[in-house]
């Protein structure tokens, strides 16, 4: 598995999601559904609803309500959304 490219899957204290300012992101909702994607550039995302597995060519990973996911930039995959998504963003960096 290439390290680089691994999505970080993580249960943010209040005070780090302040410390981002999460809460100043734009937010993105997608319903149920599969769609592949590819990152351009990094992603940090918060997940306020929803349940979701991404596969990638190294890992398959599931993540939802209350985690904050980091996707590395170069990085090719699938979402898989099971339950509609609702989640705050931020590129780069």
């Amino acid at each position: 598995m290439s390290t680089s490219l691994s999505i970080l899957i993580e249960k943010p204290s209040l005070q780090k999601l302040e410390a981002l300012g999460v809460k100043s992101w734009p937010i993105w909702t997608k319903e149920v559904s599969v769609f592949d994607w590819q990152y351009d550039e990094k992603e940090v995302c918060y997940f306020l609803e929803g349940e979701v597995m991404v596969k990638t060519p190294f890992e398959a990973v599931s993540f939802g309500k209350g985690d904050l996911v980091t996707f590395p930039q170069g990085l090719g995959c699938t979402w898989h959304v099971k339950k509609s998504v609702r989640k705050h963003y931020k590129f780069g960096e």
